[in-house]
């Protein structure tokens, strides 16, 4: 017994040690090098790691500039390696087993014969899927919805899982607003009316993926309580000239068109790239507005009723140009330069009716309202990569300079009638708002692997921001004109913020875990400039915050059908540049907006829990506390309605959703998603405590159906059900649309949506918590709409190496506000 015992011993001591000192083997490999069929090397192939017992990928990464890929540390067993890549026929290779005699593999010249030379040639039989999930992020796939044909960023926006658009154009993402939007990883400066004009001049043409970040990195700047939304344009990444167009006519009650041309050149060690677009938009809203003001006793004092209807038009012009120097096969040098220029006006013919306790006319106002807008933009990105290995070693740079110019010119006419229609009185109020924004930011970040398949990421930032506003007003009544000083202002505000990051990941066979903490600092100057009513007044603040993140992302089995993620994280949000500016501007004779120089930052602290079946269902709960986050609030002096930014004190947000994408049958599939939260607010109000509570659902669904010979079609359409947010009541909305796409021929396709099929997208909502008074809204816009768009690429299909796709800038842009 002793005997056998000893042999046991000795024969499981024989296994253990060849797996002991495999796993001292530090330089453990597989490793290749991929050629084309000219045995020239082939670079950005992407390579995946297999396990060969159930061909789950382990890793995947892309080949370097010289063809070459390599997998380091790895443990002993049996893999695969499979390569594909655009326009290629996919390599999977033989068993590689890996032990103590063979710890290393190399597989020579890897030859990809391609399934075609050029894009017209190219017959593409996989798609991309609509939703895609990583452990920090949810990725949407633009061109999955052929419903998105000739449409704008914005609608884009709307048809994404968890985000929704109300009808300013405001954001908001699992009911929380606060989202920070980013552009190629870049800020776009811009928020408000700017934000929203911005999104609809952005042709869908140019998007390639929405990235939806509930909980971002700390790679990310910590603005944006309710996260960040990232919208990756289309870039040229393939050899020689090549690039795309896209037409689109869009026909409501309203004309617009939206077009898009794109190209990219790589020769040698350059590559040029320019996206361009044109759109000339027009829209209108009409909208109706009620009041009714009361006595102490609550009974009728007097009513209001006005209906406003905007006439909008305006051109816009959108470009991106920029070249990268490939200085060796680890060093990349790039310039980007980018701009925006769009002229609008805005007509508001508006008639407001004035009522006494028992609804008789007591007087007619008629306002005529013009605003001319002449808004530009430009900005110049300068960057640096280097790799000091392939194993993700390497340092990336970047600088900024963005400069914003804004000239609004304004035009009110006013005249007030008595209930016989005899006039009462005439005024002319004009305004000049010259505005000018500059922002200067430099960042850096470092890669370095570390052991046990750790991988350490860190960085620096710093930003410069100055705002110099104008508002420069007159009246002008019987003919003579006056300054108006109570709303004439000048604002000049400046803003510094240095940041810190560190990040480590780790990427286990069942376990994911990425651990972030981020150091912001933030030293802010406004000064309000007096005039010959108001005195100077000005204000300093200085204050600095930690913001961890924690994600863990758990496979229950091998094939990873089952994966449970959880992500924490804490974020700031600090006001748009404009709000802390105490202007007081017009909406119309009784409506103004007024900023708040005294508002905080906002801070939220959410956690999510996920369960994810075969990257195809996925549950998620989630749950966040928001403390002063900044809303509009709405007070009512005198009859005149005052909207002003205010911290709210508390507000508590709980959400559960499903998204799923359903294969019902080969010629259909289903993408769903489903919403239900809860928003509950306390703080302290103009009328008293505020403290209200409200459950909402939403639904969207997008149903995809392949109808042979290359026709496609889908059918989609979404609920909201009411939404209590603080002091507002947003009422039900709905909508359905449809689109139909022919291929013409691999590289050119025609397409046709129509939207809101019934018009039914119209605004309805009720304004609670004002003093003595009731109030309510509709709002109807140009929703109906047929899209008809017009496709071409053109080019061939060989691989070039990334251009590096962030700058410094990630997080001022969207606190730019008119």
């Amino acid at each position: 017994m002793m005997t056998k015992k000893i042999l046991a011993i000795l024969a499981i001591g024989i296994c253990i040690v060849p797996i002991v000192t495999f796993a001292q083997q530090t330089e453990a490999s597989i490793s290749g090098q991929i050629r084309d069929t000219e045995n020239k090397t082939f670079d950005l192939a992407t390579v995946a790691l297999l396990n060969a017992k159930d061909s789950v990928v382990l890793k995947s990464t892309f080949t370097e500039s010289d063809g070459k890929f390599s997998f380091n540390q790895l443990k002993a067993g049996d893999y695969q390696i499979k390569v594909s890549a655009m326009g290629y026929t996919s390599y999977k290779s033989e068993v590689i087993t890996l032990n103590t005699a063979q710890p290393s593999f190399f597989i020579p010249n890897i030859k990809l014969i391609p399934s075609s030379n050029s894009l017209n040639q190219v017959n593409i039989t996989g798609k991309k899927s609509f939703i895609e999930r990583k452990i920090d992020r949810v990725i949407v796939n633009v061109d999955a919805l052929i419903s998105n044909t000739g449409s704008t960023a914005l609608e884009v926006l709307e048809k994404s899982p968890g985000v929704q658009v109300d009808q300013n154009g405001t954001i908001t993402l699992k009911g929380k607003q606060g989202v920070l939007l980013l552009i190629d990883d870049k800020p776009t400066y811009l928020s408000g009316a700017d934000l929203e004009n911005y999104l609809k001049s952005l042709p869908s043409s140019s998007l390639e993926q929405i990235e939806i970040m509930t909980n971002p990195p700390a790679k990310y700047d910590a603005a944006g309580n309710a996260g960040v939304i990232n919208i990756k344009t289309k870039k040229g990444n393939l050899k020689g000239f090549n690039g795309g167009f896209n037409l689109s006519l869009n026909q409501g009650q309203k004309t617009k068109t939206l077009n898009s041309l794109n190209f990219n050149l790589r020769n040698n060690k350059f590559n040029y790239f320019v996206n361009f677009s044109y759109n000339y938009n027009t829209g209108f809203s009409d909208l109706d507005i009620n009041r009714t003001y009361k006595n102490a006793d609550n009974s009728p004092k007097s009513y209001f009723n006005q209906n406003s209807y905007f006439d909008r038009h305006g051109n816009s012009l959108n470009t991106k140009a920029g070249a990268d120097y490939y200085q060796s096969d680890n060093t990349t040098w790039g310039i980007l330069v980018s701009g925006m220029s769009r002229a609008s006006t805005q007509i508001n013919n508006n008639s407001s009716n004035l009522l006494n306790s028992v609804q008789q006319l007591d007087s007619v106002i008629k306002a005529k309202n013009i605003d001319i807008i002449d808004f530009s933009n430009g900005g110049i990105n300068l960057n640096y990569r280097h790799q000091f290995d392939k194993k993700g070693h390497g340092i990336t740079a970047d600088a900024d300079y963005l400069a914003y110019r804004n000239k609004t010119k304004q035009t009110y006419y006013n005249s007030s009638f008595f209930a016989n229609g005899s006039l009462k009185s005439e005024d002319v109020l004009t305004g000049y708002l010259p505005g000018n924004i500059d922002i200067y930011s430099m960042k850096t970040d470092y890669s370095l692997p570390l052991k046990f398949e750790w991988k350490l990421t860190t960085g620096l930032k710093t930003s410069y921001t100055k705002t110099d506003n104008t508002a420069d007003y007159a009246y002008t009544i019987n003919e003579i004109t006056k300054p108006d000083f109570d709303k004439s202002n000048h604002f000049i505000y400046k803003e510094h913020i240095s940041a810190a990051y560190l990040n480590l990941n780790r990427e286990m066979k069942k376990i994911s875990v990425q651990l972030g903490l981020r150091l912001e600092n933030t030293f802010s100057d406004g000064h309000q400039l007096g005039n010959a009513m108001k005195p100077d007044s000005a204000f300093k603040r200085n204050y600095t915050g930690l913001f961890p993140t924690v994600y863990v992302l758990y496979k229950l089995d091998t094939a990873a059908n089952n994966q449970i993620g959880l992500n924490y994280g804490r974020r700031i949000d600090r006001p748009y540049y404009q709000d802390l500016n105490p202007f007081i501007s017009p909406l119309d004779k009784f409506t103004f907006y007024v900023g708040n120089p005294f508002l905080r930052p906002s801070y939220t602290q959410s956690i999510e829990l996920s369960h994810t079946y075969k990257n195809k269902y996925t549950t998620t709960i989630s749950y966040s506390k928001s403390r002063d986050e900044v809303n509009e609030t709405i007070e009512i002096l005198n009859g005149t309605y005052y909207s002003r930014p205010g911290n709210i004190g508390k507000k508590k947000v709980k959400s559960i959703s499903f998204n799923g994408t359903f294969d019902a049958a080969r010629w259909l599939s289903l993408d769903f998603y489903a919403e239900v939260t809860n928003i509950k607010t306390v703080s302290d109000f103009y009328t008293g405590k505020l403290n209200t509570s409200g459950t909402f659902c939403f639904t969207s669904a997008n149903a995809k159906f392949a109808l042979g010979k290359d026709w496609d079609a889908e059918l989609s359409g979404n609920y909201r059900n009411r939404i209590i947010d603080v002091q507002f009541e947003l009422k039900s909305i709905w909508q359905a649309s449809t689109a139909i796409q022919k291929k013409l021929s691999p590289s050119t396709t025609l397409k046709l949506a129509i939207n809101d099929l019934f018009y039914s997208r119209i605004n309805r909502g009720v304004i609670n918590n004002l003093t003595q008074t009731d109030a309510n809204w509709t709002n109807k816009g140009d929703s109906r709409t047929a899209v008809l768009s017009f496709n071409y690429r053109f080019g061939k299909a060989f691989s070039t190496p990334a251009k590096h796709g962030e700058s410094g800038a990630e997080s001022e842009k969207n606190r730019v506000k008119n």
